[in-house]
């Protein structure tokens, strides 16, 4: 698979991520509009396209990742240009400026099967991932109290408020290393070099686990401070950035025994740590899951849930009043239905009016859409996509790899796979191989899809059959290895025979269809991107009836 990126934004922090991009062999175009960037781009790499227009990246069927580096308030509409464009993306942070934006964002990848990934360095920092670690393994132990320091004399923004430029990092990093969003957030700001935007900011976070932090975010400071501090009842962390070393542990404690406490101060200890720049890990991150199609550390949901702070943040900062964000959300009822006896593994995605049934299993990490329905015994392994109404019957595993669309049908027992080749002793975790069903997409009872394929939009695959090769949009697919035999319609009927215009019509809904071209099939009436209109999604008519009807009309299947 090419991996080919376009870096978009070649300026302050732009041109960091392409020489990256460049040094790891994968960037193919540099695209802004400042000339003089273009300069400067074409005198420094020569074999790379240079674009003064985002369109024209969009349009490159050669780009397979874009990477954005550009004004915050242009990220809703740049990511979802380049998500609907078919390509995987590279957001910077944040992820957008609304709630309800990323919302759209994290929807649309999941929908498109498209990695999306959100710009939050500090979280492929070699100091904050061993910092993690040592709170998991409960090496400081219980986590009381963490805050963190990020000032600077400039580099001063006039269409973000620091809360906004600056708080990102650290909120990501907060939130990762305590696995919870807070309840709780009160937020304080003041503006000092213009009216409405805040030059300093000071969050506050409660979070349900008892733990409480803080966020001061300046740009108006007299020297550099990147500073995160870890303080735990056993051992207490220090993750400065400005310093040699970047980790130190204190295992400072307190003597109880009397009174007044006592507190027992120790020398530090710094922790010994990988060499790796962090935004080379990041790059790195991105490519990897391209190829392999997981989702990266930073992903969409990620940025998402950093979004929904900063939001409340904000709230909290314009009405001067604490903002409630967790407490509902941990109290609220689930939108989606599990039974007693199914398995649900935490962190994963379930979309509202989705119901999972008796002894299924939804490993961490699986992404599920809206008002999908999951029978007995069936499995969604790690890093799963899977669309909105999309109906799986009993017994049926879905393996990691697979990309399922909306409206999509697994008959019971159907049989899905992800490597072409495999062997008790070669271990191929990271080389697995992707199955795609596109939207609308019907597998009968016991059917067997090889991986490595795609299922083409309401393809119809008949049961027991044995698909080993793409199949079309609207295509009828039998017997071992399946073939195709006609055409289907949307709403699930065999095509009859083409009049003189070539048109064929389905006998329940009367939507026209016609193949365009030597195998290529398409509805005259509706858009397959789009879901039935309301009045077509019931059906009136019993099955015997069309049968009778289709035998007449040389249709039956």
């Amino acid at each position: 698979m090419s991996v080919n990126i376009a870096v978009v934004g070649s300026g302050f922090w732009g041109k960091n991520l392409v020489r990256n991009f460049s040094e790891l062999g994968v960037l193919h175009t540099v695209c802004d509009a400042d000339l003089v960037v273009e300069a400067n781009v074409r005198a420094k790499y020569q074999n790379v396209l240079y674009r003064l227009n985002y369109a024209d990246v969009l349009s490159d069927d050669s780009v397979r990742g874009v990477v954005l580096a550009t004004p915050a308030i242009s990220h809703f509409e740049m990511v979802k240009l380049a998500l609907e464009a078919n390509k995987d993306v590279f957001v910077e942070k944040p992820l957008a400026l609304h709630v309800n934006e990323g919302e759209e964002l994290v929807e649309l990848a999941a929908r498109r099967g498209s990695v999306l990934m959100v710009g939050h360095i500090l979280q492929y920092h070699p100091a904050v991932r061993k910092l993690k670690g040592l709170i998991d393994d409960g090496s400081l132990g219980r986590v009381d109290y963490i805050y963190s320091n990020r000032l600077n004399m400039g580099r001063i923004r006039t269409e973000e408020n620091t809360l906004w430029s600056l708080a990102p990092h650290d909120i990501s990093v907060l939130l990762s290393l305590l696995g919870e969003e807070p309840q709780l957030v009160t937020c304080e700001g003041g503006s000092y070099l213009g009216k409405d935007i805040s030059d300093v900011t000071l969050s506050q976070f409660c979070f349900a686990n008892g733990v409480r932090a803080h966020i001061f975010v300046s740009w108006l400071h007299p020297f550099k401070e990147h500073r995160l501090v870890v303080v735990g009842s056993e051992q207490m962390a220090v993750f400065d950035d400005t310093a040699l070393d970047k980790l130190v542990l204190y295992p400072h404690r307190v003597e109880r025994r009397d009174r007044p406490l006592n507190a027992v101060k120790t020398d530090g200890e710094p922790v010994s740590l990988e060499i790796a720049e962090p935004l080379r890990n990041e790059c790195r991150e991105f490519l990897e899951c391209m190829v392999s199609r997981r989702h990266p550390l930073t992903d969409g949901s990620e940025g998402l849930r950093v979004l929904r702070v900063l939001s409340a943040c904000q709230r909290a900062m314009e009405a001067r009043s604490t903002v409630s964000i967790g407490a509902k959300s941990v109290a609220a009822k689930k939108p989606y239905f599990v039974h007693a006896t199914a398995t649900v593994d935490e962190p994963c995605e379930i979309g509202e009016g989705t119901k999972i049934w008796h002894y299924s299993h939804i490993l961490k990490g699986a992404k599920i859409g809206k008002s999908c329905i999951f029978g007995q015994n069936c499995q969604v392994a790690e890093n799963v996509i899977v669309g909105n109404n999309v109906k799986v019957q009993n017994n049926v595993s879905i393996y990691a790899g697979t990309v399922i669309e909306d409206d999509v049908f697994l008959g019971p027992s159907c049989v899905l796979t992800n490597v072409t080749n495999p062997r008790s002793q070669v271990n191929r975790h990271s080389l697995y191989e992707k199955i795609t069903f596109h939207r609308g997409a019907t597998i009968g009872a016991n059917a067997t899809i090889v991986c490595g394929i795609e299922l083409g939009s309401y393809c119809f695959v008949g049961a027991g059959a044995v698909v080993t090769k793409d199949v079309p949009d609207y295509a009828l697919m039998v017997g071992n290895p399946a073939r195709q035999i006609g055409w289907m319609s949307r709403h699930g009927h065999r095509l009859a025979d083409p009049d003189k215009n070539g048109v064929m019509l389905c006998p329940e809904s009367g939507l026209r269809y016609q193949e365009i071209e030597p195998g290529v099939m398409r509805c005259l009436d509706l858009d397959e991107n789009s879901p039935l209109p309301v009045e077509m999604g019931t059906g009136t008519r019993s099955y015997d009836e069309f049968k009778a009807l289709g035998s007449l009309q040389g249709a039956a299947i």
